[in-house]
């Protein structure tokens, strides 16, 4: 796997990283950021099953599944799904352990998704065409794909600079570093209190264009049906700063 600035995925997501990850409430935790999400992925599946791919710690599965939705997931850290199954058993939500452009869940499924930006944690372009071929082969004729990803935000790049604050809140500062040969970010999370110590947590990306992301839906097969600048189906416009996008597989396949 890819390495940026000394950095594997398997080693970021590790026990510290996955005990910490949950924020029950607040943050991506929020009723207001995870209610629409799962109302809009349990839209998505209907009657069928569904596939999370990185399905870390349940943050969406264990609601959706809470729905009715039967919901397995793949994941490539051990560590986050021993802090899933505090939430939910193996019979209640299956998970594979590995990588999700490459491993395989059995049975077929009406729904792939892929939310708060994963796609990125694949570090080469080949990397995200496999995962979106993998999905393709999980999906049922008709099924969909659905990815939330950010909008690299490029325009807010000072000139000669390499960095942007994406974020900024007492007790926590948001810095992205770009790469713009190799189309890779990097995002450090800095979290402090009133000492003079901070906390840092890195973590590596690839940052997709919409317009890239389409062609690699198009090389596996898929079509476009949806875009939106949130799961509440707010319109998608110049300055959303993250779409979530869902491709289909033709019913006739």
């Amino acid at each position: 796997m890819t390495i940026v600035d000394g950095m594997r995925q398997e080693e970021i997501w590790d026990v510290e990283t996955a005990q910490r990850y949950d924020t029950p409430g607040t943050g991506m935790f929020a009723p207001e950021v995870l209610e629409p999400t799962v109302d809009r992925l349990a839209e998505l599946a209907g009657d069928g099953r569904a596939l999370e791919f990185a399905i870390g710690t349940g943050r969406v599965a264990v609601p959706l599944a809470e729905r009715g939705v039967p919901v397995t997931g793949i994941e490539l850290s051990p560590p986050m799904i021993d802090q899933l199954r505090t939430k939910a058993d193996e019979a209640t939500i299956p998970v594979i352990v590995g990588d999700m452009a490459t491993a395989a869940a059995p049975g077929t499924y009406t729904l792939v998704y892929l939310v708060f930006n994963t796609i990125s944690n694949l570090l080469t372009q080949a990397e995200q065409v496999a995962c979106f071929r993998n999905a393709a082969r999980h999906l049922a004729p008709g099924g969909r794909f659905v990815i939330e990803l950010w909008v690299p935000e490029l325009r807010k790049l000072p000139p000669g600079q390499q960095a942007t604050v994406f974020h900024c809140e007492p007790g926590y500062i948001g810095l992205d570093t770009y790469d713009l040969l190799r189309q890779h970010v990097v995002s450090h999370h800095f979290r402090f209190d009133e000492s003079r110590e901070a906390r840092l947590f890195r973590s590596p990306h690839r940052y997709i264009w919409p317009a890239e992301l389409d062609l690699m839906a198009q090389l596996a097969g898929f079509a476009l049906e949806s875009r939106h600048a949130d799961w509440a189906g707010a319109d998608f416009t110049a300055e959303s700063r993250s779409h979530v996008s869902v491709y289909r597989i033709p019913p006739g396949r």
